[in-house]
């Protein structure tokens, strides 16, 4: 895969804690320059890219990030604090401590408030794989599904581990028609993003992956 098609997938990603603004505008740069999918950017810088770059980078936010265990209606006033921002997709954090407990319901109706107050924004649900079992990934996949998400997402890249192989599979065996899947968490190599694009991957979120295709298109 080319290096200008591969970029179109990623969701070029600094989340951390100690983001400065001058961090945030080389990722926005960096996204401009080699057309990526979006930034996905901390809540507080959303309306200062928006004000700065206007309609050049698409702009992906987080929610209830990165544990989920707020309440949902924090959720879906955060929600559309991004809409007004300026966000034009939203990663939401589910509440591993509901699907621990059994509580699916739950899950299912904060993911219908998110994407209530986003209306047609992409809304993409993180499930957090690293703290889930096999069955409670499968169970995911429907209420994903049935609770109208654009995407399910693997991981915020700050729990106990990221994307596998494997759950992409999972994941592509038992979503509902329509829904697609991104990876995130630990991806740092080109060959890496492209196998997971291959697996059907249909975004891939990373703070690494534009750095690691862009070296190695250079070697060549």
């Amino acid at each position: 895969m080319t290096k200008y098609k591969l970029y179109q997938y990623i969701d070029h990603t600094l989340l951390n804690a100690y983001a400065t603004w001058d961090e945030i505008q080389t990722l926005c740069e960096e996204a401009i320059a080699h057309k990526t999918a979006t930034v996905c950017v901390p809540p507080c810088y959303v309306r200062r890219i928006r004000d700065k770059y206007k309609e050049r980078v698409s702009i992906c936010t987080v929610v209830g990030f990165p544990l989920g265990i707020n309440p949902s209606t924090a959720k879906m006033v955060e929600a559309r604090q991004a809409l007004a921002d300026g966000a034009r997709e939203v990663d939401m954090m589910i509440n591993v401590t509901d699907v621990k407990n059994g509580l699916y319901n739950n899950v299912y109706d904060e993911i219908r408030l998110v994407r209530e107050a986003i209306g047609d924004l992409t809304l993409k649900v993180i499930v957090e794989t690293c703290y889930l079992t096999d069955k409670e990934k499968v169970k995911l996949c429907d209420v994903v599904s049935r609770a109208g998400a654009d995407y399910i997402k693997t991981s915020t890249g700050f729990g106990d581990g990221g994307a596998t192989y494997e759950d992409v599979k999972l994941f592509k065996k038992h979503l509902g028609a329509g829904v697609k899947i991104k990876a995130s968490g630990g991806i740092s190599t080109k060959a890496e993003a492209e196998k997971y694009i291959l697996l059907g991957c249909s975004r891939i979120g990373s703070s690494k992956a534009v750095a690691a295709i862009h070296a190695d298109e250079g070697k060549r």
